[in-house]
């Protein structure tokens, strides 16, 4: 099984940004962190990042005969992007959305996902497991296992 993780807007700060939020642990340290993960259960991951909406939305469409599912922490374009939504919808792509806090317990206009209707799921506020988490969803969806 081929995982794609992709990590949107301001994921590239993390270990600076906010660590009281988002913890010490960069992104290159999670991607590797996850890589690890998913090999003890012989899954292939690949790890990508991007702060603009249209590059997301390109990969998320060029993904869609070279993975079987994606998890997708799009960052803020959760509560924005139209753009990902129909990109999901477009290649009607298994994707597990992810966040490391809980946007349910954030900011009032962190509560609704655009692109949670698209999504096989959601995970939030589990930091990096989350992750995990969404990875173990996706492949259970896949594998029918749930």
């Amino acid at each position: 099984m081929k995982i794609l993780v992709i990590n949107g807007v301001n994921m590239n700060m993390l270990g600076l940004r906010e660590p009281e939020k988002y913890g010490q642990m960069t992104l290159p340290q999670l991607e590797n962190t996850l890589k690890q993960f998913t090999s003890e259960l012989q899954i292939t991951l690949d790890c990508w990042q991007s702060n603009i909406e249209g590059e997301i939305v390109e990969k998320i469409q060029t993904s869609r005969n070279l993975y079987d599912g994606i998890v997708l922490n799009a960052g803020a374009y959760t509560h924005t992007s139209v753009a990902i939504r129909d990109a999901i919808s477009s290649v009607n792509a298994h994707v597990v959305e992810i966040h490391m806090t809980n946007i349910h317990a954030r900011e009032e206009f962190r509560h609704t996902s655009l692109i949670a209707p698209v999504c096989i799921g959601q995970i939030a506020g589990f930091g990096i497991d989350s992750y995990k988490l969404g990875i173990i969803g996706l492949v259970d969806y896949l594998t029918q296992k749930f």
